[in-house]
């Protein structure tokens, strides 16, 4: 029987991950000191400055709880504001994109009703990497470089992330302070205190739309997970405001497929599309925060609805996904965001940290369902995933991908039941993509129907293989106690670590 294992994108998060687990501490501590690595190490795909999605199957209980850690938008957010200062579609990037940071109070939330260990010892190993220094990855050196217009813009932000080469020491001391400073006073020092303090000043110098009041008020939210049947599982996914109601829909309508029918090929990539196109639209149409508009189910789980439209949703998405096991049977599937690569762009002055531009998934159609309000949780593309099986918890799996992750999970999903696929086989398989719009189908280079693909009529765009846009996908199946098989995507810089 083996102690725990954790599987995150980056070697050095799983590496932190099984130190917490070998120190005496559990899933959940792990999971959220390999997160706060990652907040360091990969910040091209999270920050301490995002937000916090998490499914947590607890020992001994007989359903996973979630956790929504989404920050609102800003008390001053309204569509006149932002068209106000010349806007006729909602930014992208820049303050008026910035909400409410969510990470840090999630991290809280789930420490005081899971952990073992406090805040301060499961910071410390990504305090100790921001302040040392850690050897950037040539995927990071990449980003960089992709990155440097959006980062030049802001002094700060391109002091701290210039163009580099794989290999070179990055260092960032003000963020190590931050992750301190949190260890040591909690939650509320970033929310009400200097950190706080920080964040307000650098949103306010750029004439943005997030006030003080909006720090000091964030809660996240306790919910209950949704569940459809797929084969013999019971799959979990998190309510609105998350678009996890889209992978539960197009889980429904596969279930309806024979096994045979979802096999690699024209016909799987073709059946796949056209229930990703009745499902997304459902998405576009209903999902947002429930505060402000409930979600109605049924169309979501009873197959069969007419197709409203192709779908929207944006082409950004940079996310990190992780997932970990302990003795004691604690299960986490946790995801974590910046949204778009690096975020808003904007590193808050004091901090070294990036801000989210999360708000760049609202509308300023006032007559769209997700249409930019006060205080309001935009539709959020992150969705951590859990199976069961007889009541007991059988696979934690999900990935990063934005817009993409109810295509991309599901896909892991078929790998492991309906193909049969070790998780390290499931979480690297060549997998397909349909883009915005609904029209263009991402496929990757090594996919051996690539050549079929582009002669069946299908309009396909051959990505390099192992292309991030495909997700970084990361998977553990529960044998039984203290059993495990686990996957960590090749297309990322991650490993599994299992820790006797």
């Amino acid at each position: 029987m083996t102690k725990g294992v954790i599987a995150t994108p980056h070697r050095l998060a799983s590496e932190a991950g099984a130190q917490v687990l070998r120190d005496g501490g559990n899933a959940i501590d792990a999971a959220i000191a390999a997160d706060a690595v990652l907040c360091v190490v990969y910040p091209q795909m999270t920050s301490v400055g995002g937000d916090l999605m998490a499914i947590i199957w607890p020992a001994n209980a007989g359903a996973p709880v979630g956790l929504v850690g989404a920050g609102r938008s800003g008390e001053l957010a309204s569509i006149a504001a932002v068209r106000e200062r010349g806007h006729e579609t909602m930014p992208e990037r820049g303050v008026l994109s910035v909400t409410v940071p969510g990470t840090v109070e999630a991290w809280g939330r789930l420490l005081e009703r899971f952990g073992t260990l406090g805040m301060a010892a499961v910071l410390e190993p990504a305090a100790a990497l921001a302040r040392d220094g850690y050897l950037i990855t040539d995927r990071l050196a990449v980003f960089l470089k992709e990155g440097a217009e959006l980062l030049a813009k802001e002094p700060a932000a391109h002091e701290l992330y210039p163009p580099m080469e794989g290999g070179m020491l990055l260092r960032n001391p003000d963020l190590a302070s931050v992750l301190r400073d949190i260890g040591r006073g909690g939650i509320g020092t970033f929310y009400r205190g200097e950190i706080a303090a920080a964040i307000v000043a650098a949103i306010k110098r750029r004439d943005g739309l997030v006030t003080a009041r909006d720090l000091a008020a964030h809660r996240s939210q306790w919910v209950e997970p949704l569940s459809v049947r797929y084969r013999d599982l019971t799959v979990f996914e998190l309510p609105p405001p998350t678009q996890g109601l889209t992978a539960l829909a197009m889980l429904a309508r596969l279930d309806r497929l024979a096994p045979n029918q979802l096999q690699p090929g024209v016909g799987f990539v073709t059946a796949f599309k056209q229930i990703r196109d009745e499902c997304y639209p459902l998405r576009d149409r209903y999902i947002t925060d429930p505060e402000f508009s409930v979600t109605p189910l049924e169309p979501f789980l009873e197959p069969g609805r007419a197709a409203l439209g192709l779908g929207d949703g944006q082409e950004g998405g940079d996310t990190i996904y992780l997932c970990a096991a302990d003795e004691h049977g604690n299960f986490v599937s946790l995801i974590q965001s910046v949204a778009y690569g690096f975020g808003s762009g904007i590193v808050a002055e004091g901090t070294g940290m990036l801000l989210q531009n999360r708000g760049a998934y609202f509308k300023l159609d006032p007559k769209h369902v997700n249409r930019l309000e006060p205080k309001k949780r935009t539709m959020h593309t992150l969705i951590p995933a859990m199976a069961a099986r007889n009541g007991r918890p059988a696979i934690v799996y999900g990935s990063m991908g934005g817009d993409g992750q109810p295509q991309l999970q599901t896909q892991v999903l078929i790998n492991l039941v309906d193909r049969g696929l070790e998780p390290a086989e499931a979480v690297a398989r060549p997998r397909v993509r349909v883009q915005a719009g609904g029209e263009v189908i991402s496929v990757e280079a090594d996919d051996p129907d690539a050549r079929d693909l582009n002669r069946s009529g299908l309009k396909i765009e051959l990505m390099p293989a192992g292309h991030h846009s495909l997700g970084h996908a990361h998977a553990i199946v529960i044998d039984g106690p203290g059993a495990w098989r686990a996957g960590a995507d090749p297309r990322s810089d991650g490993t599994v670590e299992t820790v006797t």
